[in-house]
């Protein structure tokens, strides 16, 4: 299936202020139930057996109303892990002001080296062109002292057949545009691996998870 990049509704705000909300819920929910926290969680418990510590600072990229890291959050406060969140997107409107909240450009984050343990981003990789695929993985290793996590789909045919099979619990007509978009434009393992191997990271783990997600670390 060949990669085919078109505008997402929610990246041109050309929806009413109601819809915007729907719309994020829908991703709110559909992180919640298909795969988007579990994924994140999996990772970030992989960081934590690894590094033997139990509490990191994390900045989630792209973060929308910031739901999925705070869900993130409660999991794993359940397993004796502790994140300090800050959340970052592009558009003040997006955030829920459930935690500490930034405004910025991902691409070029307002922030000193090293400054978190960790930085993530979930349904987000796949808005972005190979080029700036690159640059935000530079730029995430820059901030992270640890590693980032990046959570995205796996663009295949079935994972545009279950985007269009899911408009029966979707909402808003933004989700209902972007679903079906979001798989068209995403990478496969291996082109996001391509991807990877080409950034600043000192070591890469990458994985398939349900629901057509795909897991990448990114070591520093």
């Amino acid at each position: 299936m060949k990669r085919v990049v078109c505008q997402e509704l929610l990246d041109s705000d050309s929806g009413t202020p109601a819809e915007v909300s729907a719309s994020l819920r829908d991703i709110d929910r559909i992180n919640r139930r298909f795969g988007g926290v579990s994924t994140t969680e999996a990772m970030v418990r992989r960081v934590v057996e690894r590094v033997g510590r139990a509490e990191f600072s994390l900045l989630d990229v792209a973060s929308g109303s910031g739901a999925l890291p705070m869900m993130l959050r409660e999991r794993l406060d359940r397993r004796g892990v502790k994140l300090n969140v800050t959340v970052l997107d592009r558009s003040r409107s997006h955030l829920n002001g459930t935690c500490k909240a930034v405004v910025a450009d991902a691409l070029s984050l307002p922030f000193a080296d090293r400054q978190f343990d960790l930085v993530s981003c979930a349904l987000f990789v796949h808005h972005l062109e190979p080029d700036d695929v690159a640059r935000f993985f530079n730029e995430a290793l820059r901030v992270a002292r640890v590693a980032v996590v990046v959570n995205d789909l796996r663009r295949s045919y079935m994972a545009l057949v279950a985007a269009y099979a899911g408009w029966a619990i979707i909402e808003s007509r933004l989700s209902r545009h972007d679903g079906p978009v979001s798989i068209r434009r995403a990478y496969t393992v291996n082109e996001l691996l391509d991807m990877l191997k080409g950034s600043r990271a000192a070591e890469v783990e990458i994985k398939e998870y349900p629901f057509f997600r795909m897991g990448a670390i990114l070591w520093k």
